[in-house]
């Protein structure tokens, strides 16, 4: 088989290590596989091309950087040949890499901002050795550009893709109900991916009324069930909600009370909690809108005001050091005798969304 035709651009791997201009005027890549793989209007070569200038000179080329990415043959011409040159390819095989002979199987990606690539979830083929041939090949190509982590998304209806891409080197990262994420780390070296979110979420609300009573629930489920031990609504914030946001809405649910957020008092971090994960715990300070309760049946077994002193006096609060004090900070704060950390709306320089900072302001 033979090709002649004008190159625009040329391919060229770590692969490669010589690059020589003989007499005749022929350039001859010494230690590449590539030969020659055409596109419309581009041609990449890497096995025979001959300078129509007939020019003579021998180019070595040893550094890593020098065959890395796509070269313009016709600006690498000037600083080669020192002047226009145009070529022409001739092969007599095509002996082409993985990627190039699967050309058309290419796996649709983004590039992020680390030198990795995100496979669209929706450019996936439905067929299992339709989706292997393409891993493969999207790998072997984003090997070439030196990219460094991949990330594939798969939906549940691609689930038994899974331990074909495991096979393949991929990794779990982790699991939610929409999706399951794999990376796959390209350098060797040690990967750098961030890992999955390692932390979950928790408020407790501490809401008073003017009559100096406390807004208390007793668990149907959870560690507290059946103890009939009283205590502050609590739970975990919701992906993407504000802490705030969250605070009355875990108050809203499990008592039918509005409220209005007021400050963090403080906040515990601990860890292994779930699932060897750690968790952070705020405690907040939140003024009532509403006193109507109404008790939520599925994880509350009861919720009425209750007055702060007989609220104190549980063992649950008075027999626990670290319980006590914050709930002694609680009320100090809605008494005006000490000062949390009050939320202000701010726009990042890092992040595209406003969001919630939180800060220690002196009171007047």
């Amino acid at each position: 088989m033979a090709i002649a035709c004008p190159v625009s651009s040329m391919l060229s791997s770590s692969e490669d290590s010589l690059l020589s201009c003989s007499s005749t005027g022929r350039i001859n890549l010494g230690t590449c596989n590539f030969t020659a793989f055409r596109k419309p209007n581009r041609v990449f070569v890497v096995w025979r091309i001959q300078a129509s200038s007939g020019m003579n000179s021998t180019l070595d080329h040893h550094s890593p950087s020098s065959f890395s990415s796509v070269l313009d043959v016709r600006q690498k011409a000037s600083s080669i040949f020192d002047q226009e040159t145009h070529f022409f390819v001739t092969a007599d095989t095509i002996k082409l890499p993985e990627w190039t002979r699967m050309s058309g199987l290419l796996l649709k990606a983004e590039e992020d901002c680390y030198e990795g690539v995100i496979i669209d979830p929706a450019c996936l083929p439905r067929d299992s050795e339709q989706f292997i041939k393409s891993l493969r090949a999207s790998i072997c190509h984003w090997k070439t550009q030196r990219k460094r982590g991949v990330w594939l998304q798969l939906s549940p209806e691609l689930a038994d893709f899974v331990p074909l891409a495991i096979k393949e080197g991929f990794q779990y990262h982790h699991a939610e109900q929409t999706h399951v994420m794999l990376t796959y780390w390209i350098p060797e070296t040690p990967c750098t991916l961030p890992p999955n979110a390692s932390h979950q979420v928790g408020i407790g609300a501490f809401v008073m009324n003017q009559n100096r009573e406390v807004l208390a629930v007793q668990e149907k489920d959870g560690p507290l069930r059946g103890l009939g031990v009283w205590k502050m609504p609590t739970g975990l914030i919701d992906q993407g909600e504000d802490l705030c946001v969250g605070a009355v809405r875990e108050v809203k649910e499990e008592t039918g009370v509005d409220t209005e957020f007021l400050q963090v008092v403080g906040f515990r971090h601990g860890h292994f909690v779930s699932f060897s994960k750690s968790d952070l715990y705020f405690l907040c300070t939140l003024r009532p809108l509403s006193f109507d309760v109404v008790t939520q049946r599925g994880e509350i077994e009861a919720a009425r005001w209750m007055s702060l002193e007989e609220f104190k006096s549980q063992p649950f609060y008075s027999a626990h050091k670290t319980r006590r004090n914050m709930l002694d900070l609680c009320v100090a704060s809605w008494d005006g005798h000490y000062n949390g950390f009050t939320a202000q709306q701010l726009q990042s320089s890092s992040l595209a969304r406003p969001t919630q900072y939180f800060f220690h302001l002196q009171r007047d």
